[in-house]
């Protein structure tokens, strides 16, 4: 395991992740992956800890990766599920929270459709003067760290298996393509690909990526700026065709220009239970326009290769005969990555607990 201490308690967003923490969690994330590929895949690390997975929104891939995780580290876990939980008799959700504190929780791994839920769960503990961290499952559309993290941790050790670290990506360019109004996910992925020099350019119909997204991002990054006075984030206008100094950050309203010489593309999923008025006029024309295919991957680098942190709808985010073939997709890589880069993170936050 990487020698670097680990300092940060709770992890709620990747704004304020240094390069160190990055590149920790990918070595820390290499190590467990080797593990996973040994015959006995589980280590004492977290053995006496318990690990609450309190997920107030329905999951899949985060949840089952989570408790994974939680389970090779030894660790016991206790699952949260909100339909079944007291919350349908009226218990709010930081008394749910104290309810697994008293159980004796140590980490809580927390996912919710409204932004900012772990965060007060956090400043709760906190108040609380106990020793629990939370880490931040998804929030509404505000991040998904593990997510990022673990797209970073599957791009880097495609490039450097040995080594993965956040400086292999300075200047590849990647695209992002679909629902970035609506996605936590792209969030998330803005800061860890901009800290690591990638040039980003996010393509979207203009309902799905309105000019006051990138107004946000630009708030967000002067803030930073203003408390760490080292990272810079320039925004284009929606169609640019100039070089910018990197790291940089384009917004394009047509899919060609982010895919041209792209090294990698990450499409997301379209979600449509988040969308609130009638932003496109039908699925077809969405994929004729901006779903990713063998034809339109031919604007992009010829080894360019293909992400998407699912759930995926085949055929209209991107081909079915695409999603499944070895040679461009990394879709099943992410979900790999995603159990050893979780495995990472619990241990960080919570070997400094035994």
């Amino acid at each position: 395991m990487p020698t670097t201490t680990w300092n940060r308690h709770h992890i709620l967003s990747l704004a304020d992740f240094t390069t160190t923490e990055y590149d920790t969690v990918l070595q820390t994330a290499a190590s467990f992956q080797e593990v996973l590929s040994r015959r006995t895949k589980k280590v004492p690390t977290l053995q006496g800890q318990v690990v609450a997975n309190l997920f107030f929104e329905p999951s899949t891939r985060t949840r089952s990766s989570f408790e994974l995780a939680a389970k090779r580290l030894s660790a016991d876990t206790l699952n949260f599920a909100a339909a079944s939980s007291s919350m349908t008799k009226g218990e709010t959700i930081l008394d749910t929270a104290k309810t697994y504190l008293a159980m004796g929780t140590d980490i809580m791994v927390v996912r919710h459709r409204e932004a900012g839920v772990p965060n007060a769960i956090a400043a709760e503990m906190d108040r609380l003067g106990v020793r629990v961290s939370v880490l931040n499952a998804g929030d509404g559309q505000h991040e998904h760290p593990s997510q990022a993290l673990l797209d970073l941790f599957t791009i880097c050790t495609l490039i450097d298996p040995d080594h993965p670290r956040l400086e292999l990506l300075k200047g590849k360019k990647i695209a992002i393509v679909g629902d970035i109004l609506h996605s936590r996910v792209v969030r998330s992925n803005i800061w860890s690909l901009i800290a690591s020099g990638a040039e980003v350019h996010l393509a979207a119909p203009p309902t799905l990526l309105p000019k006051l997204f990138a107004e946000y991002i630009s708030e967000q990054v002067e803030g930073k700026e203003q408390g760490a006075g080292e990272d810079k984030l320039i925004l284009s206008s929606p169609t640019p065709h100039s070089p910018l100094p990197t790291p940089q950050l384009f917004l394009h309203w047509q899919l060609e220009p982010a895919l041209q010489n792209a090294d990698f593309v990450m499409t997301l999923r379209l979600q449509k239970e988040r969308m609130t008025a009638h932003l496109l006029p039908s699925l077809r024309e969405y994929h004729q326009l901006f779903g990713i295919t063998r034809t339109k991957l031919q604007l992009s680098k010829p080894n360019v290769k293909v992400l998407h942190p699912g759930p995926v709808n085949r055929g209209v985010e991107i081909s079915s005969d695409l999603m499944d073939d070895p040679e461009f997709s990394l879709i099943q890589s992410q979900v790999t990555s995603g159990v050893a880069v979780r495995m990472a993170l619990l241990y960080l936050i919570g070997s400094g607990k035994v």
